[in-house]
């Protein structure tokens, strides 16, 4: 029976093992610096507003996905991914200059070139891995992967902000550093064979929405991004929530980092199912199973009670991932090798994006509306969703049987 569990199946297979201990090496670098940089800020300049900054550096690259990702398909990808990892550890160093509030500019700026790195990174990985590894292990492989992300948000800010409590921030941002030099040199281990992409004929804008016709197209695809999409948006919108959740429950607003790792716990558990769960349901059934789970937990949320609030922490973090590694494993199987990389950052964007809408619009209906109410209309909105994913079962369907069908018969 072990032979069927994703753990075993991902790491038995070597370009897998050696996929995942590279993206786990660097996410954990990423983490640390996250929460550390955001405090190197406010030490230095004493600014909330400052520090809230250094997360907007790091996601905003996320908004030129299109855009970044044609490059991870103008090159050859493991070149490609080494090359984006011994970028940010070349740079990381630079910020030992960063020693007052003059040098926070410097800060920033190395935060976004950092994440505009990482998006093209994701497109060229995702597009690499759908090429390295066998398509029975795409789902085990995604699931495990953000199992590790997941995992690395547990630990590694834990681990920065003690390493910067005791020696500064510089000490951070060279041990981010060398997880990136780590990852490439795991990175360089994979043997796979790519061929060189064959020269660009079209201009760079229609190259970059290339990947963004492909996915509206796609009768699968195309409803397993969107709800995606919509999934995070009502995610930012139930956000700001929590605080109010917290306060209902009567605790101090220190008890949202409870919830919070109970969330995180459900979402490592359920990328460790997720495959066997793709392989037995497939993407859309496995996304709505998600997003149904994710409804009944946040209406849930309304029942002021700790083990009540603590269960349903639990499902929203692994219910939520669902639709996010079913649609990330479509795009990988159904997407050509040499649009890949567009497709995957374009997906990235549309199912990312909303958050930072949703969280905007969240903030300010948590001031004007009861939370209780208000919880259990963001989980009925959730459940509109499903619909949408049916639909895209019967128009795969009617797809693929329109393929097996015979072409109009000639004349005899």
């Amino acid at each position: 029976m072990t032979k069927n569990w994703s753990v075993v199946r991902v790491l038995r297979d070597r370009d897998a093992a050696l996929y995942l201990a590279a993206s786990s090496v660097s996410g954990f670098g990423t983490s640390a610096l996250w929460l550390a940089s955001g405090v190197w800020v406010k030490d230095l300049t004493g600014s909330n507003g400052l520090a809230a900054l250094c997360v907007l550096a790091l996601w905003a690259p996320t908004l030129l996905g299109p855009l970044l990702g044609t490059l991870a398909d103008r090159a050859r990808r493991k070149p490609l991914l080494i090359a984006l990892d011994l970028l940010p550890a070349a740079l990381l160093p630079t910020l030992f200059a960063v020693d007052s509030p003059d040098g926070v500019w410097l800060l920033f700026t190395v935060l976004f070139v950092y994440g505009a790195a990482s998006v093209v990174h994701d497109a060229a990985e995702s597009a690499l891995v759908a090429a390295a590894v066998v398509p029975g292990l795409l789902g085990d492989f995604n699931g495990l992967r953000f199992t590790t992300t997941e995992g690395m948000k547990l630990v590694a800010p834990l681990a920065g902000a003690g390493v910067y409590a005791v020696y500064g921030g510089p000490a951070v941002a060279l041990l981010d550093a060398a997880s990136f030099v780590c990852a490439a040199g795991l990175y360089a281990c994979v043997r796979v064979g790519e061929e060189r992409p064959r020269p660009a004929t079209a201009h760079w804008r229609a190259q970059t929405a290339e990947g963004a016709r492909f996915l509206w197209g796609h009768p699968e695809l195309r409803p397993l991004v969107v709800a995606g999409g919509a999934t995070m948006l009502f995610s930012g919108l139930g956000g700001p929530l929590v605080y109010a959740v917290v306060e209902g429950l009567g605790h101090s607003p220190a008890y949202t980092g409870t919830l919070y790792a109970v969330q995180g716990a459900g979402s490592v558990v359920v990328g460790l199912l997720s495959g066997p769960a793709l392989r037995r349901l497939g993407e859309r059934r496995f996304a709505g199973c998600g997003i149904a789970l994710t409804a009944v937990a946040v209406a849930g949320q309304a029942v002021a009670s700790d083990p009540v609030a603590l269960v349903c922490s639990a499902a929203i973090g692994a219910g939520l991932p669902c639709v996010l590694i079913a649609a990330l494993t479509a795009v990988q199987r159904e997407t050509p090798d040499a649009l890949l990389g567009r497709a995957t950052a374009t997906a990235g964007t549309l199912m990312y994006a909303p958050t930072a809408v949703g969280l905007a619009a969240g903030a300010g209906l948590v001031e004007l509306v009861p939370y209780r109410p208000l919880l259990v209309l963001l989980a009925l909105a959730r459940l509109t969703v499903l619909p949408l994913l049916r639909g895209a079962q019967r128009a795969a369907s009617a797809s693929r049987t329109a393929a097996r069908s015979p072409s109009d018969a000639n004349p005899a």
